[in-house]
């Protein structure tokens, strides 16, 4: 999707701000703050804090926080509606499952001293800054009904349609949201797989890269190749993998079901990883013209590797192999060879990505399908033996090729010897000067041949990659 260039405005609920605005009380502690919205922070300008009853501030759907959870279920369920109390207890569970030993600390920081920081918040109670705070703040007031701290939140309330300058479009809620994700004091980071399909979402509504970035305090002052240094090491470590992800969900014809790749930081079958790992895998390697040309791969064989690897990625677990994003890292050097490719490509040629319909449902009159989740494990009891079988069998080939000889290793030992310690020529008897002088001069005439061998060797590599 390109970047929006125009803002878009908010859909701002009447109802929930007109109960927002009666019911909000002016009695916070501190009473004022400055928060990083418009031009607050240049022109020193605070906004009140106050203080709203719980019950009526409503989770946003578009935290970054639970992005994979909400795009996956808007893909199979359908649009959320975070107005209705049945989708905000969905998103109160995407929040509870996604980093549950920070949310035990932040639980206990404020039972200990209460709400430190207040939340920002629309004129219509959907909270910018502070989803999980209220997530906690609603489990003590649970967990202590006659405490009267859990009973409110300490909020700003971003400007409403009277109010000067307007509520805030679509991109300045972004900004604003990216700017407190970035300052995460005391706060949980962002599960990395989120926040890449968030940063993607920042940019399409039309906040670059550059922009996001610039929010952070860590490149306060950064220079321009600083700044560039940064985006490439985001796409390298977020939207890269994301695409990666992206081709491997359509090629099991499950597009936007992120929940199938990762729930969060807790979830011990995630494959974020593996995506990362095969990412740079991918675009150090399979997209390197003179790596191609070197390990003797097609670039229309690419596409058979990518297939195999993903089948991989989502068996997961291979025995007596290494782990799933090891195995992506070393993907290259399994079809280093020509016996190594043959048999990572032989892969897809025995998996099918999806199961015939007869065996997506429990039951013979088909009318109970079966989760995604025993799919899976249909899938991988079925394909398990032929993915391990050729995988192992390439990965005996690169250990075998591992063990033999090389050009470079045997020059490398040949130099070594000449430049040896012992070879000290004063030791050398009289009757041997003219065999040593000999064998110089082949040495040296090997030498010679072989340099010139390399050179049109190097040269005609590079011929190839022009024609290329």
């Amino acid at each position: 999707m390109p970047a929006i260039s125009q803002p878009i405005a908010r859909d701002i609920i009447s109802d929930f701000a007109e109960e927002i605005s009666k019911r909000k009380i002016k009695s916070a502690k501190p009473s004022k703050t400055i928060i990083n919205f418009r031009t607050d922070l240049v022109d020193t300008f605070e906004r009140d804090i106050v203080k709203v009853p719980i019950e009526i501030l409503r989770f946003r759907k578009d935290n970054g926080r639970i992005a994979s959870d909400v795009i996956d279920h808007t893909n199979t369920s359908g649009i959320l509606d975070e107005g209705d109390e049945e989708v905000q207890d969905l998103l109160r569970k995407f929040l509870k499952r996604k980093d549950p030993e920070k949310t035990e600390i932040l639980y206990k920081n404020i039972l200990h001293a209460g709400q430190l920081d207040p939340a920002i918040v629309t004129c219509d109670g959907f909270l910018i800054n502070g989803n999980r705070r209220k997530m906690v703040m609603d489990r003590l007031g649970s967990d202590h009904p006659n405490d009267e701290r859990f009973r409110y939140m300490n909020v700003v309330i971003l400007p409403g349609m009277e109010d000067e300058g307007g509520p805030p479009s679509l991109l300045e809620i972004e900004k604003l949201e990216n700017r407190y994700q970035l300052q995460s004091e005391g706060k949980s980071e962002y599960y990395k797989f989120d926040r890449a399909l968030s940063i993607r979402r920042k940019i399409q509504i039309g906040l670059s890269l550059e922009d996001q970035i610039s929010d952070d305090p860590q490149y306060a002052g950064a220079t321009k190749a600083q700044i560039d240094q940064a985006i490439k090491g985001i796409k390298k470590n977020y939207l890269d993998p994301l695409d990666c992800v992206d081709r491997y969900l359509k090629q099991f014809n499950r597009e936007n079901q992120y929940q199938t790749v990762s729930s969060g930081r807790g979830d011990r079958e995630g494959r974020w990883q593996a995506f990362i790992d095969y990412s740079n895998t991918y675009n150090t390697k399979f997209s390197n013209q003179r790596y191609l040309l070197e390990k003797g791969i097609e670039e229309d064989e690419i596409g058979d590797i990518e297939e195999a690897a993903f089948n991989i990625i989502r068996l997961r677990n291979v025995p007596d192999m290494p782990k799933v994003h090891t195995i992506m890292r070393d993907l290259h050097k399994y079809c280093g060879t020509r016996e190594g490719k043959k048999e990572l490509m032989n892969i897809p040629r025995k998996v099918e990505p999806i199961l015939p319909i007869e065996e997506l449902f429990e039951d013979a009159e088909q009318e109970k399908p079966l989760s995604r989740q025993d799919i899976d494990a249909k899938w991988s009891a079925k394909y398990k033996e032929p993915i391990t079988f050729h995988l192992k069998r390439a990965s005996k080939i690169y250990e075998a090729q591992k063990e033999k000889e090389t050009p470079i290793s045997l020059l490398e030992a040949a130099l070594k010897k000449l430049t040896h310690k012992d070879m000290d020529l004063s030791s050398i008897s009289t009757g041997d000067y003219d065999k040593a002088r000999n064998l110089a001069a082949e040495i040296q005439k090997e030498a010679s041949e072989l340099e010139g061998k390399i050179y049109r060797q190097k040269k005609n590599l590079k011929k190839l990659i022009r024609n290329k």
